[in-house]
Formats: structure tokens, C-alpha cells, sequence
């Protein structure tokens, strides 16, 4: 069985999507429970209107931030994570931060609920029952014994996804990555719930990243793809993607390519794929952050470890790449903006299909340019020496991000001094709570 915890608001009740409390209507529960036969039947029981959105590894570093913003909009939020990589903490913590929002940001509204389940999302045993959970029971028998769940829509996390070890434990990546994918969205399928959501990655776009212009959709797709570049001439992309230099950047392709099969090959489904560039930064209250179990190997976690004396030095993997100061230039975007890209893909998608939206700011920064903007922030000095390049790696990576503009309504909002601003109070935060 897997462990639950719940929480909610202590009676029933809805309030209409027209409210100024909320984007949804919410329900609440009465208690907090355990995982048993007996809550299956008290879930299926309730009210069939109820919506949720279930969120795999919705204790991470964007899963919780993506968790938070849903929460604020007013999602009741189901959150599935095996604890391999976060803490039960992170549910803990967000539980309390939603209870004061609607204590006092949204008093007199309704709070909507939030569930953790701590499961694998590859024990199909295990999802199955909490699926059923949620399962609407049919008063009359429909064609086919179609399926329908209260919940609305899934957005996917939990994926392995340091490109190092990707490298060396490839069989680790591609059986977690793409097999569970696979297996899960098979049986989401079975029980209709056919609204996804997929964290996908710029490593897809491999050393095309360094044409030295930020990148579009189209220059990695899943079909033939014939566009005008922004010189106005045509183009024309056959499917697939050149130059993946690593086991993690592979498997988002493949895990891309086959939901691009399940919407074509299923029209029922409403897929969408958000590519990320390079998230840093923290809620801007200084509650939650980035805090996983294994030590992180993205660059502004490490620029942590040494303001905080944990290692010595920042390692500069390279300073010889063809950009202004020879070292990697990222298209770095705040969590929270990443997070409400999450919540624009599930509220504006409006057709069905398969569609790869770019979250990133169309600006790129240098490693030393991070860490500059860091040192200002917190009056530290970083110390840092210059080794050689990473394998796995590619110079520039930067996003064009029209399309999510222009299709979702969705753009960034913080800059650069913001993440670091909010990254250096979650490390205030954490030093006085320790």
C-alpha cells in the first residue's frame, strides 16, 4: 500500500469558476485518512463534479513550485512521488503555505485540496488502485465501459535527470524515463484521463543549440515541419533531432516521439510537451526551494554549496566556447514562471493533439554572468577556477519562446536578479529553521 496523507478544508462544498477566490471549482475533504479499501469507497463516493490534478514527483524542486501555483488557482492537487530524490517535508511545507494564502490572500475562500501519495508511478499495482480511487462510478452503462476519473488532468515530473549519470547509468534513464512513461500513460488511457502534461528539456535540441541563435520548436520535431525562419524564409525540418550528446537528452526525445504516436494514434488525447531551458531561483517567500536528496548538479545549486562552505570552489567547466566570455551561455528562467507555464498549458489548450511549447526567457547568461549577478546579490564573493568541459554539454542554449506566447498567453516575468534575490532568501529562510 502506498502512504497518504491528505488535507482540505472541513466541510463540502464548491464554488463556481466565475469566483474571485479561484480559476476552479474546489472540494474539500473532512479529514485526513490513511490509504485503505474503506477511503476507495469514500472517494468514490464523493461528489463526481470534484476535479483534481495529478501531479508525479510533485515534491521536487518544479513539481512543488508547480504544486503551489496550482494550489493559489484554486486545483484541488493529487501529488504521487516515491521520496527517491525529495522529502515529505516539501508536503508538509506546502500544506501549511496554501492554509495561510487562504487564511489570509484569499480569506473566506474555500481551500482546495491537496493529497500526497508516496508511490512509484512505475508500480502499476499501486497506481491502479489510486486511480480507482478517483474513478467516477457510471450509473449507466456507456459504450465501449468507458472510463472517467475526477481527475482532469496529469502533469509529469518524474524523470531521472542528471546528464552525468545519465551517461553512465544509461539503462537507469531509459527504463524509468521511457519505459515508465510508456506503462503509465497505458494505464491513465484505460481509465480516460487523456489530459497530459510532459516535462520535456532543451537537451532535445543537442548541438543544434549551438547555431549561436535562440532555438525554436521547430528545429527538433516529431513530423516534417515546414515554417518560415525569422528572415522570412522557408524551412523545412524533417522529424527528429541531430546531435544528442547524452542518454538523458535522449530519452525526452523518445518520450516526445512516442506522445506524439499516442495523440495520433488516439485523438482523444491532449498532450502537450514543455520544454525547459535552465531553471534557478525560489518562491519568492522563501519557504520553498530546491531540496533534493542527492546533490544537484545544475549550476546554481553548486553555486549554493560553496556560498555555504559545503565545497571549496566553483568548478567552470570550459571557457573556451564561442561566446562572449568563453563560458556556457543558459537561457536561465525563474520556477515560478516555469511552474505558471504548467498551469497555462493545462488551462489554454483548447484543440487536441501533440504540441512542444519552449519555456524560457529568449536571454541568455554566461556562468560567470551567474555567478556576478549572485555575488551582487549577497555581497559574497564565489570563488571559482576554470577546468575543462563537461562531456554532455553545449555551449549556448537559448529559447525563442513565441509560440508559447502567442498559444498559451504565457511569457516570463522575473529576471535574472530576481532568481538570484529569491534563491538568497530561501538560503536565509533555511539557515534560521535550522
Amino acid at each position: 500500500m502506498p502512504c497518504s496523507t491528505s488535507s482540505g478544508a472541513s466541510s463540502p462544498g464548491r464554488f463556481s469558476s466565475g469566483s474571485d477566490c479561484g480559476d476552479l471549482d474546489t472540494p474539500f475533504t473532512e479529514r485526513s485518512i490513511l490509504f485503505d479499501d474503506h477511503d476507495i469507497e469514500v472517494a468514490v463516493q464523493q461528489s463526481t463534479l470534484e476535479q483534481h490534478i495529478l501531479v508525479v514527483g510533485g515534491c521536487g524542486f518544479i513539481g512543488s513550485h508547480t504544486v503551489w501555483e496550482l494550489a493559489k488557482a484554486g486545483y484541488n492537487v493529487i501529488i504521487i512521488d516515491n521520496l527517491s530524490n525529495a522529502f515529505n517535508s516539501v508536503y508538509h511545507r506546502l500544506d501549511a503555505m496554501i492554509n495561510l494564502h487562504y487564511d489570509t490572500v484569499k480569506a473566506g475562500c474555500r481551500r482546495p485540496s491537496l493529497k500526497l501519495f508516496e508511490a512509484d508511478f512505475r508500480d502499476s499495482k499501486t497506481m491502479e488502485k489510486i486511480l480507482e480511487a478517483y474513478e467516477i462510478p457510471l450509473v449507466f452503462q456507456e459504450p465501449e465501459n468507458r472510463r472517467h476519473s475526477r481527475i482532469s488532468g496529469v502533469i509529469h515530473f518524474a524523470a531521472f535527470k542528471a546528464v552525468g549519470e545519465s551517461i553512465k547509468n544509461p539503462l537507469k534513464y531509459y527504463a524509468n524515463n521511457v519505459g515508465g512513461l510508456i506503462d503509465f500513460c497505458s494505464l491513465l488511457s484505460d481509465f480516460g484521463i487523456k489530459s497530459f502534461v510532459f516535462s520535456s528539456s532543451a537537451t532535445v535540441y543537442g548541438t543544434v543549440a549551438d547555431i549561436g541563435i535562440p532555438l525554436r520548436e521547430e528545429y527538433c520535431s516529431q513530423t516534417r515541419t515546414v515554417f518560415l525562419d525569422d528572415d522570412g524564409q522557408k524551412k523545412v525540418v524533417e522529424s527528429g533531432c541531430s546531435g544528442l550528446t547524452n542518454a538523458y537528452g535522449r530519452t525526452k526525445w523518445m518520450c516526445e516521439a512516442i506522445l506524439n504516436d499516442l495523440a495520433h494514434a488516439d485523438p482523444e488525447w491532449t498532450i502537450t510537451a514543455l520544454r525547459y531551458f535552465n531553471p534557478i531561483g525560489c518562491d519568492e517567500s522563501g519557504l520553498l526551494g530546491e531540496d533534493p536528496r542527492a546533490a544537484a548538479t545544475n549550476l546554481m545549486p553548486v553555486v549554493l554549496r560553496v556560498m555555504t562552505g559545503e565545497s571549496p570552489v566553483l568548478n567552470v567547466y570550459g571557457d573556451d566556447y564561442d561566446t562572449p566570455d568563453g563560458t556556457a551561455v543558459r537561457d536561465y528562467i525563474h520556477v515560478t514562471d516555469l511552474a505558471l507555464g504548467h498551469l497555462a498549458a493545462l488551462k489554454s489548450r483548447t484543440d487536441r493533439g501533440f504540441r512542444v511549447y519552449n519555456l524560457g526567457s529568449g536571454r541568455g547568461y554566461s556562468v560567470l554572468e551567474l555567478v556576478a549577478a549572485m555575488e551582487a546579490v549577497s555581497g559574497q564573493k564565489i570563488p571559482t577556477q576554470l577546468v575543462g568541459r563537461r562531456e554532455g554539454d553545449v555551449g549556448m542554449c537559448v529559447a525563442k519562446a513565441n509560440r508559447a506566447e502567442e498559444e498559451l498567453g504565457w511569457r516570463t516575468q522575473k529576471s535574472l536578479g530576481d532568481c538570484c534575490r529569491d534563491v538568497w532568501r530561501f538560503l536565509e529562510e533555511s539557515r534560521l529553521t535550522v
